[in-house]
């Protein structure tokens, strides 16, 4: 493979064109070269690029936690890499632990609900439309503060 087109590397790497012009604004990606007419030209090392944050998404890293893994992976810090991942891995079980709360609020609304009668007895709605005390809350993450 000596260079490839916009369309031939987006198909290669299983993206839309608009991805990849996405990510060379986010500065994430760079084109080898450039025809005199302007056309972008990659090469085999854009198209592991490409797949490398493609894969890194897939695992829930943000386009700024690629760029780090990115930055990391030129210095060859492993260990930096590994502390990088497991504060990933962190966040996803903290975000696993709050959707498992949703997940268990619903199921209680849902068991006591008797799925007939007057909407203003329903426990759902109730729960939804109270004043707060008791009420589910949405789930946080880790680090945010709560919205007013």
């Amino acid at each position: 493979m000596d260079s490839l087109g916009i369309g031939a590397l987006a198909r290669k790497a299983g993206v839309r064109i608009d991805t990849v012009r996405y990510y060379e604004r986010s500065g994430l990606l760079a084109p080898k070269s450039r025809l005199s007419s302007g056309y972008r030209r990659y090469g085999v090392t854009e198209l592991a690029r490409l797949r490398f944050i493609r894969r890194a998404q897939t695992l829930g890293f943000t386009l700024k936690e690629i760029r780090e893994l990115l930055a990391l992976s030129k210095g060859r810090d492993v260990a930096r890499v590994k502390r990088a991942a497991q504060s990933k891995l962190a966040d996803v079980e903290a975000r696993i632990a709050a959707l498992q709360r949703v997940r268990d609020g619903l199921a209680t609304l849902i068991d006591a609900c008797p799925g007939h009668g007057d909407a203003a007895d329903c426990p759902i709605l109730q729960a939804l439309g109270g004043d707060g005390t008791g009420a589910p809350q949405p789930p946080q993450r880790p680090g945010l503060a709560p919205e007013p």
